[in-house]
């Protein structure tokens, strides 16, 4: 079994990582020192690991934030609410009809037919979610999924940002699926996500987690301009 990877972002946070075959999705459960509450970002294909971490570290969680409604992003949402009945799901009002439908969280294309509980509530651009303790800003940024969102959690140091798969160490979303769009993830990364301070760090969909400033310098799909006074990392 793959091992799950406890990450400290800050002296106060911590953050499993827990790798989903067989898309080398990453689920994400989120919970502050001393507290008992969490939140699990992205659910994948393997739930059980999932909920057994949680099991195993006396947590309750108190939400499931979805990114977007992506199969390898949701395909969990049906184990955990079976497990915890009043779990409530959100997502990007944008995405959410991808929950119930297999052609939109292109599952189908696998022969899959996945499908998740409907949603429990519908996010916007620009809302505020306070949730297990911790502020979280809602950005939407379509491109990848047309209603993709990220997670930031502005009250830490550094910033923290879930941000699906909008932003990948030195890559970016795909963004050939049938409602991508390059253009928009683009300027979604630059005027969203680059706008935030160098040392953020991002917690993707795929792969490692990467900084704010390391994208804008060396990320060769949306390379953005360092300003004055920015670290040269």
């Amino acid at each position: 079994m793959r091992h799950v990877d406890l990450l400290e972002p800050t002296s106060t946070v911590r953050v499993a990582r827990i790798e989903s075959a067989p898309f080398a999705e990453n689920s994400y459960v989120l919970f502050r020192s001393g507290v008992s509450e969490c939140l699990v970002v992205d659910p994948g294909f393997e739930p059980d690991r999932i909920i057994a971490w949680i099991r195993s570290h006396g947590l309750v969680p108190q939400a499931i934030l979805l990114t977007h409604g992506h199969s390898d992003h949701i395909a969990g949402n049906e184990v955990l609410r079976d497990e915890w009945p009043r779990l409530p799901i959100l997502i990007g009002r944008g995405d959410a009809p991808k929950l119930i439908d297999p052609a939109g969280n292109l599952s189908g294309a696998f022969g899959l037919a996945l499908k998740s509980p409907p949603a429990d509530r519908l996010l916007d651009d620009g809302e505020r979610l306070e949730l297990a303790g911790f502020t979280i800003n809602v950005f939407e940024i379509p491109g990848h999924s047309s209603g993709h969102v990220v997670f930031c959690i502005a009250d830490t140091t550094p910033p923290l940002v879930f941000g699906g798969d909008v932003l990948f160490r030195e890559s970016i979303g795909r963004t050939d699926f049938p409602d991508g769009d390059f253009a928009a993830l683009a300027a979604g990364i630059r005027n969203r996500l680059y706008t935030l301070p160098d040392d953020t760090t991002v917690f993707p969909g795929h792969g490692d987690t990467t900084t704010v400033g390391h994208e804008r310098r060396h990320n060769p799909f949306v390379p953005g301009i360092s300003g004055p006074g920015q670290a040269t990392d």
